[in-house]
């Protein structure tokens, strides 16, 4: 089934799994074949701006390691079509608190930091974090911001 990489190299498993899913591209297949099976083409287009020789690496890794399944059709011209495996399925759900998180604290704290412009704050301190904390309808303070609109991490 699964490939280990690095035998007995792993600390913890969240080690092992950023093996398994490390790199830049990787995730985003995982997420463009969450939808359905799709042609090598259709992948490209989905995750743009992965290069043919990058996603054809990212696709036979994950396919070593038994989290993408590639199924060969005997048809003329010939199709090839790649979706995720049970344990694929598996992985991509337990990325999906980490995008919520994503979305929440990154996403959503770049949204905040907008708004916190808008409203007349000061931008940033000399450090360059905001000395102002915006105030939501409901009263949870917005996160520090960054100058570079990123949540502060503390």
């Amino acid at each position: 089934m699964a490939t280990v990489r690095r035998p007995g190299a792993y600390h913890c498993g969240i080690d092992a799994a950023m093996d398994v899913i490390g790199g830049k591209w990787k995730v985003l297949i995982l997420w463009a074949l969450d939808e359905r099976a799709c042609r090598f083409g259709e992948l490209r287009r989905q995750v743009s701006g992965v290069t043919e020789k990058v996603l054809a690496s990212h696709l036979r890794e994950l396919e070593e390691d038994g989290i993408v399944h590639r199924e060969v059709y005997d048809e003329v011209p010939p199709r090839v079509e790649y979706s995720l495996t049970p344990l694929g399925v598996l992985l991509n759900e337990a990325l999906a608190p980490l995008g919520a998180w994503g979305r929440e604290h990154v996403i959503g704290g770049m949204e905040d930091a907008r708004h916190v412009r808008r409203q007349g704050f000061s931008p940033a301190s000399p450090d360059g974090v905001a000395e102002n904390r915006g105030e939501h309808a409901e009263g949870a303070a917005y996160p520090l911001v960054l100058q570079g609109g990123r949540p502060d991490s503390r």
